[in-house]
C-alpha cells in the first residue's frame, strides 16, 4: 500500500463533518459496498449513506467523490463522482449511486467512474495486493454549478472544481482481498 497523501497538492480548504450509517471512518467497507460488477463475492456496489454538516459560509453546492489512490494503475481509481448537489441538501441515502441515479437530489448527476459507468462501483482490490484506502469526500463549493457535463471524468471534475472548493469533509475507508 502506498502512503501518499493525495490531498497534499490540492488547495487548502476548511474542514467540515461527514458521517455515515453505512461506514465508519478508518474501518473496512461492509460487503455490500464491494463490487459485484467486478466479481467480488457478496459485493453489491451499493453506495454508502452520507450526511454532512458544518459546511463553510458561502457554500452553493456540493460534489461527492470516492477515490482509491492505492489501485495498481499509476493513477488510482475513481469509484464514484456526483456533481451539482444543491447547497440545501446535506444527505445522500444508501444506494443513491445506483445506475439510475434516482436517489440523487434534483439537479445532481453522476459522472462516469474509471469503469466508465455513471454510478457507484464498489471496492475490488486485487487479491493479495494488500489494503487499499478509499477516500469518501464531500466537497463544499462556492458555485451553484461546477460547470461540467455528465460525461466528464472525475479527474476533470477535480481540476474544474479546485478553484471553487471552500471546504472538504473526508471519511477514509479500507478494503482488502486476501490472496
Amino acid at each position: 500500500m502506498s502512503v501518499n497523501d493525495h490531498f497534499a497538492r490540492l488547495p487548502e480548504a476548511a474542514t467540515f463533518t461527514v458521517t455515515s450509517t453505512t461506514v465508519t471512518d478508518g474501518a473496512a467497507w461492509p460487503v455490500e459496498q464491494f463490487s459485484g460488477i467486478f466479481g467480488v463475492p457478496g459485493g453489491k456496489d451499493v453506495s454508502p449513506q452520507l450526511s454532512w454538516s458544518g459546511a463553510p459560509d458561502g457554500t452553493e453546492s456540493y460534489a461527492v467523490t470516492v477515490y482509491d489512490p492505492d489501485a495498481p494503475t499509476g493513477s488510482g481509481f475513481w469509484h464514484w463522482a456526483v456533481a451539482d448537489i444543491p447547497a440545501a441538501v446535506t444527505e445522500l441515502s444508501e444506494g443513491a449511486g445506483d445506475d439510475t441515479g434516482s436517489g440523487l437530489p434534483e439537479g445532481a448527476f453522476q459522472l462516469p467512474n474509471d469503469a466508465r459507468a455513471a454510478r457507484f462501483i464498489g471496492a475490488a482490490p486485487p487479491a493479495g495486493h494488500g489494503p487499499h484506502r478509499y477516500f469518501v469526500v464531500v466537497h463544499a463549493l462556492g458555485v451553484a454549478s461546477v460547470g461540467v457535463s455528465a460525461d466528464t471524468t472525475p479527474a476533470v471534475l477535480g481540476f474544474t472544481m479546485a478553484g471553487h472548493i471552500l471546504g472538504r469533509a473526508v471519511l477514509m475507508v479500507t478494503a482488502e482481498t486476501p490472496a
